[in-house]
């Protein structure tokens, strides 16, 4: 292990103001070994008693979130900080940072066991584990997030401030026992996060969107904004990419529903999905692009890079926020815009939000067929009218009727997908937009999601049903891919 330069050793010393950042990728020669300095044992030991593992927790009413997380005694966070202090200052963090996360971690966990052996700190060895664990977490990863972030059935981490953190499992938000030392333990950590794209968050510019290396899409808000501390909100990403044979597994949709998605992405209609906050818009999007042809060249353009597509030939590009000096910005719509100039076959906008909506609907009229595209609305009715408000935005003085027929001419499906109030999400609507009537926009759904009732459990229970249509608006490009046979059978069994 290494620590603090003494004087048998080399000129390899701790500098000062350092402070712990994740490792680099490069690992240098080993470094020389040292023992703890004797300061370290000055401190009076701290309890030796505290309880780590997993307790039951009280069954909750249904209206008060539970615990899901193992508890731990005041004991355990006083023992962990006494031992977390002594660690920063024997360790030197301009070194550590030099070396492989693997070699980083077992050099952290030299020491803590040399610290505990100084204080004479009574453990079992699951519990001296469980809090070497948390320590290599706090120097190198995400500190508590770190167990939250491994589990893959966690759809969302809020964390308000340092002592209050919820994940949302199985569509129900629940509270957890997870904490941090403090506002500043936290803060470090969201700064931790966002620098790793390039971003900062701090007292002057307080809002951050950043994402993850798995692509999990996060978004913090610190003081003065934030009164009660940093929030910090992840929205993770499974490690396994969901398909469409996967929500149909879920419930999400039926499989006769499914093959009319797969024939829809497969013959490069242009697309909207629409829905509420957590909805799956995302999912679903990632799921309609599997469908899209491996000789296309496909380009993204996002806020934060999140889709996951798995074409050779994609371009994916990020927004970028202002520097310091304000100057620098790169908007959804420059990036539309310059994506045109790209040769793009398909372009997909990870989410809708503002004027860009302008330039992608003349993507998508201008033979850039198979585009994609989500945004925030209720019902495909409702996705039309934002769609022409944030065309409006863009200062655009179009008459109505103008934009309208631009967005029949444009969207030729909008899907929508729900979250129910029983925490299911649900693929709704497969709406067919048709074509305009003197200033209302005509459309007519393929498939219903129906609400048929409650099991014991108190889950929605369903089924899509079609309206009995049998012959798309889209059913002259389905042929001209070879796809209108797939496509009637598929009506055919939705419909009955």
């Amino acid at each position: 292990m290494f620590g603090k330069r003494s004087q048998s050793e080399p000129a390899f010393g701790k500098t000062p103001g350092a402070t712990a950042r994740p490792p680099a990728a490069a690992a240098p020669a080993s470094v020389a070994a040292q023992s703890v300095p004797s300061s370290a044992a000055a401190a009076p030991p701290p309890p030796a008693s505290f309880q780590p593992s997993v307790q039951a927790a009280p069954q909750p009413s249904r209206s008060q979130p539970r615990a899901v997380v193992d508890t731990r005694s005041e004991d355990y966070y006083q023992i962990k900080s006494t031992i977390f202090n002594a660690l920063i200052d024997t360790i030197d963090l301009a070194q550590l940072a030099q070396l492989d996360p693997e070699s980083a971690r077992e050099e952290i966990r030299d020491i803590v066991n040399e610290i505990i052996s100084i204080k004479a700190v009574v453990m079992s060895i699951a519990e001296q584990e469980h809090l070497l664990q948390d320590i290599c977490n706090d120097v190198l990863g995400y500190g508590p997030l770190e167990p939250l972030l491994a589990r893959d059935d966690i759809a969302d981490i809020m964390v308000n401030g340092a002592n209050r953190v919820f994940i949302e499992v199985a569509g129900k938000v629940q509270l957890t026992n997870i904490r941090f030392r403090d506002n500043a333990q936290l803060m470090n950590i969201c700064q931790r996060i966002v620098s790793q794209v390039g971003r900062r968050v701090d007292e002057s510019s307080p809002i951050c969107d950043a994402r993850l290396l798995d692509g999990s899409r996060v978004n913090v808000i610190g003081p003065p904004l934030s009164l009660d501390g940093p929030t910090l909100t992840i929205r993770k990403f499974k490690k396994d990419k969901l398909t469409l044979d996967d929500l149909v597994k879920f419930g999400s949709i039926s499989p006769d529903a499914a093959r009319v998605l797969q024939v829809i992405g497969r013959c490069r209609c242009n697309v909207l999905i629409s829905g509420g906050t957590g909805s799956g818009k995302t999912t679903l999007l990632n799921c309609m692009t599997a469908y899209i042809d491996a000789e296309e060249r496909v380009i993204t353009c996002e806020d934060a890079a999140e889709l996951q597509l798995q074409q050779p030939h994609v371009v994916r590009l990020e927004t970028r926020p202002p520097n310091l000096e304000g100057q620098g910005q790169i908007t959804m719509r420059d990036l539309v815009k310059n994506c045109l100039r790209m040769r793009p076959e398909r372009i997909i906008v990870g989410e809708v939000r503002g004027p860009e909506a302008f330039d992608l609907l003349q993507a998508m009229n201008t033979g850039h067929d198979g585009s994609m595209g989500t945004l925030h609305a209720n019902s495909p009715r409702e996705a039309m009218g934002r769609l022409e408000s944030m065309i409006t935005m863009g200062g655009y003085a179009l008459p109505m009727r103008t934009i309208r027929e631009m967005i029949v001419g444009s969207i030729d499906i909008i899907i929508q997908a729900e979250r129910l109030r029983d925490g299911s999400r649900r693929i709704t609507k497969i709406t067919e937009v048709i074509g305009t009537e003197g200033e209302v926009v005509i459309t007519q759904d393929l498939v219903n999601y129906e609400v048929q009732g409650e099991d014991e459990t108190g889950r929605l229970k369903g089924r899509h049903a079609g309206t009995g249509i049998v012959r798309p608006n889209f059913w002259e490009r389905a042929r001209y891919y070879n796809l209108e046979k797939e496509l009637a059978d598929a009506l055919d069994k939705v419909n009955q």
